[in-house]
């Protein structure tokens, strides 16, 4: 069995990857590498990979059409997870190209191969920004999605109502993965549980916005992980859970987060406590683009796979603290 991974150096590809690996099956990764964060890290978790067998990495960036169409006439998937994005909700306010270029052309090459070498199931990732200020909580996959307020959440809707387009024509099977605040090893450097305890170790302030006054659905990478290996064996062959449109398209989404929203004040508590360090605190106000809270409803996701995210944040932060001294160095 060969799974085609794109986004293989990013932070869930190379978790996703090294499961996979371990588990004997052959991974096919392919990463543009690029600078958004430390290209470093990206290469030492490829390093980690390098060094198990069945892993075959290509420097491919999915905006390349020639290059895609290529990929998938050498090689032969069982399945596709496509995980490449640019990430990040701010930084969609500075460069929105990288976002059209990465998450809409990228990720319509891929369907392209998709299209035209047929594999048992197409997963990717969209994100949880989708529900913008969504009023309801917690979020469900049946919700309406239809008012995005960055452009990062916009290419992610994109990408839904593509794959499902693609899909009804071409009968892909086909999952999208709505990730809430996924946190870890390994992790990104530019999200904010990163920063904190960077910042934290260096005795810095700390940037927290709406004065504190937010929720996040804290989802530990591993938890994420299990998700999405359970659904790459689980591929649909009827959309199951957007009430207003039923389907026998194969096509369908799930949330995959904790089902449980921390305040963002108890969050860097934890972080506190894990550090062994007080953290100072610059209060300022909402930045553009974000939200005051995000609430998975996990309930097709259990119904369909029997699974559930449940890690204690202090579990996950104190494992992201670990590695953190160990990789930067710190005492």
């Amino acid at each position: 069995m060969q799974v085609l991974v794109t986004g293989v150096a990013g932070f869930i590809g190379y978790h996703l990857a090294k499961r996979l690996l371990t588990e004997g099956i052959q991974v096919y990764g392919v990463d543009n590498l690029s600078d958004y964060y430390d290209v470093n890290l990206k290469q030492a978790r490829l390093a980690q990979l390098r060094s198990l067998p069945g892993f075959t990495f290509q420097f491919l960036d999915l905006s390349d059409r020639t290059g895609v169409a290529q990929l998938f006439e050498a090689q032969s998937f069982d399945y596709v997870v496509n995980l490449a994005a640019q990430a990040g909700v701010r930084y969609s306010l500075i460069n929105p190209h990288a976002y059209v270029d990465s998450n809409i052309t990228g990720f319509v090459n891929v369907l392209e191969g998709c299209r035209y070498h047929p594999t048992k199931h197409l997963v990717f990732a969209s994100s949880s920004s989708v529900y913008g200020i969504n009023p309801k909580i917690p979020f469900a996959t049946s919700d309406n999605v239809d008012h995005p307020i960055s452009l990062y959440a916009a290419t992610k809707k994109a990408n839904e109502l593509i794959a499902h387009t693609y899909s009804h024509l071409y009968g892909i099977p086909t999952t999208g993965l709505r990730f809430f605040t996924v946190y870890g090893t390994w992790g990104r450097p530019d999200m904010a549980y990163f920063k904190f305890v960077k910042a934290i170790e260096e005795g810095k302030a700390i940037d927290v916005y709406n004065f504190g006054n937010m929720q996040r659905d804290f989802t530990y990478v591993d938890d994420v992980i299990e998700g999405v290996v359970r659904v790459m064996h689980n591929p649909p062959t009827q959309t199951k859970n957007n009430s207003d449109a039923p389907s026998t398209v194969p096509y369908t989404l799930y949330n995959i987060g904790n089902n449980k929203p921390v305040a963002l004040l108890k969050f860097i508590e934890v972080i506190e406590q894990a550090l062994g360090k007080e953290a100072k605190k610059n209060l300022l106000s909402m930045q553009p683009g974000d939200v005051p809270i995000t609430y998975a409803d996990v309930d097709d996701l259990m119904r369909d796979v029997g699974f559930k995210p449940d890690t204690p944040i202090e579990v996950g932060i104190d494992r992201f603290v670990g590695w953190y001294r160990s990789y930067y160095g710190k005492k």
